[in-house]
């Protein structure tokens, strides 16, 4: 199982469409070993329920493979999705990647 960091940079709008590609890429890391896995979130405006379906359930399937899945870089769309369907509570969310490399190396 590989110790390092992967990072998948999501595009502006994170929808049905994006979200399939995502979990897949996500599915190639994990089955290669890669299960640290940070979604940056610096690009990303909107993001729909089908894409909030995806990421939660991308999410758990990371933390069964007994990976991290964690977010940088939200912006006020996807903060507030988050916050009214609760994912902040569960989701792991730096401001920047920066402050989650400094995580991972204390961790």
């Amino acid at each position: 199982m590989s110790i390092g960091n992967e990072t998948i940079h999501l595009p502006d709008i994170v929808n049905e469409a994006y979200a399939v590609e995502m979990r897949k890429q996500v599915q190639q890391l994990l089955q290669s070993g890669k299960v640290n896995i940070l979604l940056d979130l610096t690009d990303t405006k909107f993001i729909d329920s089908s894409g909030l379906g995806v990421l939660a359930l991308t999410y758990k399937s990371v933390r069964a493979a007994g990976g991290r899945l964690c977010f940088c870089s939200v912006g006020t769309q996807p903060s507030m999705l988050f916050e009214l369907t609760g994912m902040e509570e569960i989701f792991e969310i730096f401001p920047n990647k920066h402050a989650y490399m400094e995580a991972i190396a204390a961790s």
